[in-house]
């Protein structure tokens, strides 16, 4: 008796880490919710019941995101609050794997099955090294087998290897029972984007505009019936040198649609959207949600000659023969949309690309373009350069270009638009080539000045028409 009393005394006063630590596995979640945000991150919060002693307790939290950041971790106790604490934490990832149980064997007693001569040979020794250095195996005989082919079997699985990437807590807890926990970590690898299919109506008035959440999971981590969250919005991160990830994640081509759009509420400085329903997010996978819809959106085309190049981004080549100062170029194709209630629309808009289609005689949606739009908030104008028009061209020439004193230029240019289409077009002609103080002097069309270095000029043209637009600014430094 007295030394059945000495033995649990002994298994009391046993330091935890001695101890074989409490396992909670992904499979044992009560609950799960994922918050995305477009900056290629998310924040993880998710439920379990622990069964903790009063006193210290070891436990290892099995199947965090292979790319946790570990120093972000908060966890918290949902049925005592404020009665749980960590002690001391660890990140363990090195999983079982061809090389990692070879690595782990060193030292240790192998048999390795050969082939030798037609036969199978079975020699037994001990591992005494492996790549970098190269495999090296001596036998029991004190021969010495370097880079040997074969079959290696281990007489056991070296410790200290995991299935699955996992956290060693040493929890404090102030009362004994099993406890409902909350554990809160950041992770990388995990991104979504914003992608819009845009429709063209018949008439062209009106476009009608869905939008797709893009979300990829290469975190390294399942999230099975995840409440999921979005952030849009540019949200700073400290830049810290951070580890690699475990292994390499292929993306996968899994795609799924949202029974019912999220709900969308303003969230401090950014945009937070809802789904009312969970969602499984794999790992590996790219998974697509809908994010939102709009019918019959008004929509204005635009027709722009920018020989700068800077309006939108897209530059102009010369011609071959082209003079210095000549500029060949076709028109841009401007969609502008108004991003409000009255539009049908007036909701933020995350970052994303917006591709456009039409359908064409036959019914046959066909690609217009695409263009990327920032993050676009409300009763803002959403504008896409979608490509450049096949018959609308112009010629951009600097006819004059002189000194009329030290401070003062004097230029004269000369833009002729050319409408090769059979029906009408409108045309806006934008010149940026004006700095410090400058004024238009003589035009041959009416302009508007759109900013201190940028003037815009209007021109309608019939079908098969060309027309030229003449100015003369002077410049003052």
């Amino acid at each position: 008796m007295r030394s059945l009393l000495l033995l649990l005394a002994a298994l009391v006063a046993m330091p935890v880490s001695a101890q074989s630590p409490l396992v909670s596995t992904p499979e044992q979640r009560e609950a799960v919710s994922l918050t995305v945000y477009n900056g290629g991150f998310g924040i993880v919060r998710e439920v379990r019941s622990l069964d903790l002693q009063r006193g210290d307790n070891a436990v290892r939290f099995e199947g965090v995101p292979a790319r946790i950041n570990a120093a972000s971790l908060s966890l918290a106790s949902l049925t005592a609050p404020g009665a749980l604490s960590v002690l001391e934490q660890n990140y363990q990832y090195n999983l079982i794997g061809t090389n990692s149980v070879l690595d782990a064997a060193v030292g240790q007693r192998i048999r390795i099955l050969r082939e030798v001569g037609g036969q199978t040979v079975a020699d037994e020794g001990v591992l005494i090294s492996q790549p970098n250095q190269g495999r090296i195996v001596q036998l029991d005989d004190g021969r010495v087998l370097v880079n040997p082919e074969g079959t290696i079997e281990l007489l056991t699985l070296p410790e200290g290897l995991l299935s699955r990437p996992s956290l060693l807590w040493k929890l404090y807890s102030e009362q004994a029972g099993r406890q409902r926990v909350e554990a809160r970590y950041l992770t990388e690898g995990i991104r979504w984007q914003a992608d819009y299919v845009a429709v063209v109506s018949d008439d062209e008035a009106d476009v009608d505009l869905t939008g797709w959440v893009t979300l990829t999971n290469q975190s390294g981590a399942t999230y099975a019936d995840a409440d999921l969250q979005l952030i849009a919005g540019d949200v700073r991160r400290v830049q810290d040198i951070r580890p690699q990830a475990m292994y390499d994640a292929a993306e996968g081509a899994v795609m799924a649609r949202a029974a019912q759009a999220p709900q969308q509420e303003a969230f401090f400085e950014y945009h937070l959207y809802t789904f009312p329903t969970p969602t499984t997010i794999a790992e590996r996978e790219t998974k697509q949600l809908e994010l939102l819809s709009a019918q019959e959106v008004g929509v204005d085309r635009r027709l722009v000659l920018d020989a700068a190049g800077s309006y939108f981004p897209f530059y102009r080549a010369r011609r071959p023969g082209a003079g210095g100062a000549t500029n060949e170029m076709a028109a841009a194709v401007v969609l502008e949309m108004e991003n409000a209630e009255a539009n049908n629309m007036g909701m933020p808009l995350p970052e994303g690309t917006v591709r456009v289609y039409k359908a064409d005689s036959r019914g046959n949606l066909q690609f217009l373009g695409e263009d990327r739009i920032s993050h676009t908030a409300r009763n803002e104008t959403v504008r896409l350069y979608i490509g450049d028009a096949f018959d609308v061209v112009g010629t951009r020439r600097e006819v004059e270009n002189r000194r009329i004193s030290d401070n003062v230029r004097e230029i004269t240019v000369e833009v002729e638009v050319r409408n090769r289409k059979e029906t009408a077009a409108t045309v806006d002609v934008v010149e940026r080539v004006f700095w410090g103080d400058w004024e238009i002097t003589q035009s041959s069309h009416q302009h508007t000045r759109l900013d201190s270095r940028t003037a815009q000029f209007t021109v309608t043209l019939g079908p098969d028409e060309t027309e030229t637009v003449r100015y003369t600014a002077r410049l003052r430094n």
